[in-house]
């Protein structure tokens, strides 16, 4: 019988302190918050991204536009999934020219999901940078994608899944681990 056993990696005050390192990180190199331009990737990295916003807005008292990017139709799988898929749209209602955007999800894995992102938001104009904040970087790249910015580096094996749970969301903040396979 195969088992899976589950551990918690990260608490909700493991969260908070991630994702305010990410806010100061993000000032830091960017010089300030005078042209960046937040972007949450559908469905958890809105939230991150709008907690971003707040924490930048309380540190600089600059207010960063905010936007959201659904990758529905982006994904390379879009053809292979059965499930219709709940598609949410794009919100980006500033002009991404000129600007530093920066794509916030919850999990970086195989750099899919932020490849589609990207293809989403080349619609949207000509960022000058595009920089990749994420609370979980897990490892395993199929593609040539590397986050500016993490908040925590899980690495994992093979049948390994992590889960990210945010209050808005999940009620509740926390990061776990679960563990899949082998023999009782």
């Amino acid at each position: 019988m195969a088992s899976t056993h589950t551990n918690q990696v990260m608490d909700s005050t493991d969260v908070n302190r991630s994702v305010t390192r990410l806010a100061h990180e993000i000032l830091e190199r960017n010089g300030g918050a005078d042209k960046l331009l937040l972007v949450g990737i559908l469905t958890r990295g809105e939230p991150l991204a709008k907690r971003l916003q707040s924490l930048i807005h309380k540190i600089s008292e600059v207010v960063v536009p905010l936007g959201s990017v659904d990758i529905t139709f982006h994904r390379d799988d879009f053809r292979d999934r059965l499930v219709v898929p709940q598609v949410k749209g794009t919100n980006i209602n500033n002009s991404v020219d000129d600007k530093t955007v920066v794509l916030v999800d919850d999990v970086l894995f195989t750099g899919r999901t932020i490849r589609a992102a990207m293809d989403e938001l080349n619609a949207f104009g000509r960022p000058q940078k595009v920089q990749l904040a994420v609370l979980v970087d897990r490892g395993h790249r199929e593609l040539p994608i590397r986050a500016d910015f993490v908040g925590k580096n899980i690495p994992t094996h093979e049948g390994e899944h992590v889960e990210v749970q945010l209050k808005e969301v999940d009620g509740k903040d926390r990061v776990t681990l679960t563990q899949y396979g082998g023999d009782d």
